[in-house]
């Protein structure tokens, strides 16, 4: 039964691909360029990938996902031209058919690569020195329990604090807007990656200290190859909190004085009524966000490979 339904998932994510194909021919109500080829073109090499990738990945569930991933990006493109250019439901200034949309990338990937570098840049930038200081002093803090303690009902309290809030003391106080941006993305990544460190130290099982104990390891040991070691799950999803938290508010932080970056994109055009370059730029953010995860996590599952 189970081979049956994953079968015919299989079969439904190729129909629709062509169902998506079948819809670019029925005839537009809605005027000007919808720019159909554009989409024809885009939908043709998602499927070749498909194909392609799917001869590659050995596990049934993980196939079966990646297809029902590619069969709701199908449906989803469906029902937008169907709702935009075919059946002219939605106000076109506002919702552009989808070949418009991938029209305009196509005229504006220069500029949005060169806003991509800076939002990813100025998130490393935070988001490693959070880390680099977090980490450390939430393995110290946290191995003494007393300090531990306090500590961790500091970290509640100023972790309530949104980041956002600090914008005006760090254009005050700093020299660029880009150092403002760095400023902020650090805080917001500091305090989860500090809390899940912390946590992670208190949380280690009895059994693994006191077997470290028994063998006479060395405090830097037992910090470093005993406590760190078995902590990681913890920073690690500490991690995943402040990355997450950085890009919203990298977006915000962009979208008040910068002159670069996708949020600034998206904010210049907005204000212009160009909602076509608005939506490019939010899809673009939201396939940045995505790939950033994917690749933390992969980095995650690999330094945890020993679980």
């Amino acid at each position: 039964m189970k081979t049956g339904v994953k079968e015919y998932l299989f079969r439904l994510t190729h129909l629709l691909f062509i169902g998506l194909i079948a819809v670019q021919f029925l005839p537009d109500k809605t005027g000007g360029e919808t720019y159909s080829s554009y989409l024809i073109g885009f939908a043709v090499i998602a499927e070749i990938l498909t194909l392609a990738l799917t001869a590659f990945i050995n596990k049934k569930e993980n196939r079966n996902l990646f297809l029902d991933i590619v069969g709701f990006v199908y449906a989803f493109l469906i029902l937008w031209t169907l709702a935009t250019a075919k059946l002219n439901l939605l106000n076109p200034s506002l919702f552009p058919p989808f070949g418009k949309i991938l029209a305009q990338f196509g005229e504006d990937w220069q500029k949005i690569l060169i806003n991509i570098k800076s939002s990813i840049g100025i998130i490393l930038q935070g988001f490693l020195l959070a880390c680099v200081v977090a980490i450390p002093l939430g393995l110290v803090l946290g191995w003494a329990a007393r300090a531990g303690n306090a500590a961790t009902y500091l970290s509640k309290f100023f972790s309530s604090i949104p980041p956002i809030v600090y914008i005006p003391y760090g254009i005050a106080l700093l020299p660029t807007f880009r150092s403002v941006s760095v400023f902020v993305i650090f805080l917001a990544s500091f305090w989860p990656v500090f809390a899940g460190t912390m946590s992670g130290v208190l949380h280690v099982e009895k059994r693994i200290m006191d077997s470290a104990k028994v063998l006479n390891v060395s405090k830097p040991e037992l910090l470093f190859q005993v406590i760190l070691p078995a902590s990681l799950p913890q920073i690690f999803l500490g991690c995943n909190q402040g990355l997450s938290v950085s890009f919203i508010l990298l977006t915000s932080a962009e979208m008040i004085g910068a002159r670069d970056g996708m949020g600034y994109y998206v904010k210049y055009y907005s204000d212009f009524g160009d909602y076509t370059r608005t939506i490019t730029g939010l899809l673009v953010i939201g396939i940045v966000v995505i790939g950033v995860t994917f690749l933390f996590n992969l980095f995650q599952k690999r330094l945890l490979k020993w679980r």
